[in-house]
């Protein structure tokens, strides 16, 4: 059980801005092995982002909640992900060869297609959420967060089992990540990725809602299918452009169903 805890605390360290205990370490066999706790992370900072949104609802508007849900996001992520997003945009906007590609998304500075992307993306993801606000109160909405955020971080971590690890170097910080390390780890993972799902299916009283499961591991594939074809496969970048892109989806899959099906 300790073992356990120090995993937890290890994904919490490496995913998060949240402080953990001193003994809390980099170790690369606890990192390998807080993968498993990826999903979870979610509930973490979906639970956080969606404080964020019905305080900021309640206090001025909807459009105020989506915005204050994001700001809080990031300030616990550090903007983790999105950075993985940037990069990916920078890498594949400007880069016409693997090695290109690669040497753009090391770079710390942000550029054009980086910054485009974010904004789109972030846009994309408000008109979303605007949209459900309308369609369900703020607490169902609320559990739309912690969904998005936990499922996103599933379908990333299915893709250290379903494709290969890239790197020029063989320091890259996220490259413990990326090793395979047994089944153990894919299982739990989903067991906390697809929870929070289930969980609002049942709150809405209708399982069609479990569709946008399979909908968003094509999503996962049809990126997982375009990183191989130009790098031979994925980074720790792409990993945090794919939860950012899942997430998004999550939203404009969970809306469709609503609007459209039911």
């Amino acid at each position: 059980m300790k073992d356990e805890i120090r995993v937890f605390f290890t994904a919490i360290m490496f995913y998060t801005r949240i402080p953990c205990p001193r003994w809390v370490d980099h170790s690369e066999d606890y990192i390998t092995r807080s993968v498993r706790y990826f999903p979870l992370i979610g509930w973490v900072v979906g639970t956080i982002a969606a404080s964020g949104y019905l305080l900021g609802a309640w206090l001025v508007s909807p459009l105020f909640g989506i915005v204050f849900s994001f700001i809080v996001s990031v300030l616990v992520t550090g903007a983790f992900h999105e950075d993985g997003f940037a990069d990916v945009c920078d890498g594949f906007g400007g880069g016409w060869t693997k090695k290109q590609i690669l040497e753009i998304m090391k770079d710390s500075r942000v550029g054009t297609y980086g910054v485009v992307g974010l904004v789109l993306i972030y846009l994309f993801k408000t008109s979303l959420l605007l949209a459900l606000a309308d369609l369900v109160n703020g607490w169902v909405l609320a559990m739309v967060f912690v969904g998005a955020h936990a499922a996103s971080r599933f379908m990333a971590t299915t893709f250290v089992f379903t494709h290969n690890y890239v790197s020029e170097s063989d320091s890259s910080k996220s490259k413990p990540v990326a090793k395979q390390s047994g089944y153990v780890n894919l299982v739990m993972a989903a067991f906390f990725g697809l929870l929070p799902v289930l969980f609002l299916s049942y709150m809405l009283d209708n399982y069609l809602f479990m569709a946008v499961l399979p909908l968003l591991y094509l999503v996962k594939m049809a990126l997982g299918n375009y990183f191989t074809k130009w790098i031979g496969g994925y980074t720790g970048d792409c990993l945090g452009a794919l939860q950012q892109v899942t997430e998004a989806a999550f939203y404009c899959f969970l809306l469709l169903i609503w609007k459209f099906i039911l």
